[in-house]
């Protein structure tokens, strides 16, 4: 939030498809790279039930997409990150749910990780991590 980086792109990673797995492009890139070499491309979060359908490309998936917003840097602090799933939460989600999200983070490098359901929350009230206590939930 500091830096002001942002990242609004299709949440796909193009995976080669071997013996051992590999991460061969994410976002824009993915597809194009399936299309050059043998790979799946894969949306971890496009199911229609659970938010999340795969666990460990979604983790690899925001792994990425945290260091591209950090500054270059030998030395990077873990980052705090605040979780915001929008979409398909028809009923809430579940306990389940909420772990998968704060598991994510933390496996992909975050030092805290706050969990917000709600409106979308204004930039200084990210800044002060302070998020109102009538239209949501923070973990």
């Amino acid at each position: 939030m500091k830096t002001g980086n942002t990242v609004a792109e299709v949440p796909e990673l193009a995976i080669r498809t071997s013996a051992k797995p590999v991460i061969l492009a994410v976002a824009p890139q993915a597809r194009l790279a399936a299309a050059s070499e043998p790979a799946t491309v894969v949306n971890p979060f496009a199911h229609p039930r659970p938010p999340v359908s795969d666990f460990t490309a979604a983790e690899q998936l925001l792994k990425y997409q945290l260091l591209r917003v950090q500054k270059p840097s030998i030395w990077r602090p873990a980052p705090c990150v605040v979780m915001h799933p929008m979409g398909r939460d028809e009923g809430g989600y579940t306990q389940v749910e909420h772990r998968a999200f704060r598991e994510m983070a933390l496996g992909a490098g975050a030092s805290q990780v706050f969990l917000w359901i709600g409106r979308p929350l204004t930039d200084a009230e990210l800044l002060a991590r302070r998020p109102p206590d009538e239209s949501g939930e923070r973990e």
